[in-house]
């Protein structure tokens, strides 16, 4: 808990630490209703109460009773400094366990957290890296000193770090698709380590640098124990979708199949277009692939995804049992499914793809700024 009669900080990391270990948390999240309704941090055991910073400004009297007194307290507001004013005053009040979100839900949104999925034959590791403020999965395929990155976000620091940690060079950066949600680090990680970037060609008509095609003749090794990344073309989320299938393993499903979903079409504005596309990948590719691999899927959009200790992953035979999206039977259906009520398209979106061809280099704070908000690649209630 928080030391007693004083105000503390919470870095983002901390939080997920809490959310990941089941451990007991209480946010007063004090950003606009709006805001909020949009976008908050979730977790099995976290209660969360919302009250504009405005309604606070005079004291914070009228809530106390809302707020326990035998809990860790987290504040919350967009940037930091509405969240220390608020949570002084609780301090004041007489509420002892008070902290506050250091750098507000922008540094909720960029956090990522490293997490092993499992070892590789001949030797080798895959880690998946989970921002768990956005819904974003990075993965890194490490062998013999080598290492692989997939869909890398923009953060680049982190993977860098965790390379060093493990005592690998990046040799590889790969982008499973165009991606609308979030910018992409691939390439840039590509340049700062000498490494390839591959991507999809038919997702990269209208981009604007070098890559390599990454198509289902390519051949990506990993290491000297010669870990092999085989993409499968997938598409119906975007027209290049190109899943991978690691060591005979793990299927890297990019924004096609989630674990409680599945991809939305419509991203690029042609839903109509793609969404037998779609149908087809799900339920003929995917079909005809072994039960046994575990797919490991480019996003999440809901908290109760999160698996043991937080990972995102589950065998593709029993998502072909439970995930609702793999059973819709009726081809109409599926095509009003997935082409109507969808929720809203993400924030920036169109933005963010002009970035991730190379039309655009917005700075670092315009880039955040971009991003704020859910992931929403999914097609949640189906």
């Amino acid at each position: 808990m928080a030391n007693q009669n004083q105000l503390q900080a919470m870095s983002a990391a901390q939080v997920t630490k809490k959310l990941l270990s089941n451990e007991p948390l209480f946010i007063l999240d004090v950003r606009n209703e709006e805001d909020f309704k949009d976008w908050k941090i979730e977790g099995s055991n976290v209660q969360i109460f919302n009250v504009p910073y405005f309604d606070l400004i005079d004291g914070v009297d009228a809530i106390l009773d809302k707020i326990p007194e035998d809990k860790d307290i987290l504040v919350v507001c967009a940037k930091e400094g509405s969240s220390k004013f608020v949570g002084e005053q609780l301090v004041e009040a007489g509420r002892r366990y008070v902290s506050y979100l250091t750098e507000g839900m922008k540094s909720w949104s960029e956090h990522l957290e490293p997490l092993k999925i499992g070892s590789l034959h001949g030797g080798g590791e895959i880690y998946q890296f989970v921002r768990i403020g956005k819904g974003c999965l990075s993965y890194m395929v490490i062998s013999g000193g080598e290492a692989a990155v997939i869909d890398a976000v923009r953060m680049t620091d982190v993977f860098h770090s965790f390379a060093k940690e493990k005592n690998v060079q990046i040799k590889h950066t790969i982008d499973t698709h165009l991606h609308a949600d979030h910018i992409s680090g691939g390439r840039a990680l590509a340049a700062q380590t000498n490494g390839t970037y591959w991507l999809p060609p038919k997702d990269a008509e209208e981009v604007v640098f070098e890559y390599e095609k990454l198509e289902e003749e390519a051949q990506i090794a990993v290491g000297n124990t010669l870990i092999r990344i085989q993409p499968v073309y997938s598409p119906g989320h975007t027209i290049g979708s190109t899943s991978l299938i690691v060591d005979n393993q793990f299927l890297l499903s990019g924004d096609i199949l989630f674990v409680q979903s599945i991809g939305r079409p419509d991203l690029a504005g042609k839903a109509e277009d793609w969404v037998a596309d779609l149908r087809t990948t799900l339920y003929e590719r995917y079909k005809a692939l072994p039960e046994d691999l575990i797919v490991l899927p480019a996003h999440f959009g809901k908290s109760a995804e999160l698996g043991e200790g937080g990972k995102v992953c589950a065998r593709l035979g029993d998502l072909f049992k439970s995930n609702p999206g793999l059973n819709i039977t009726d081809e109409p259906l599926f095509r009003r499914t997935v082409t109507e009520q969808l929720p809203p398209q993400p924030h920036a979106y169109q933005e963010i793809r002009q970035t991730n061809m190379g039309k655009m280099t917005p700075n670092d704070e315009e880039q955040r700024e971009m991003e704020i908000g859910p992931n929403r690649c999914a097609v949640h209630d189906v």
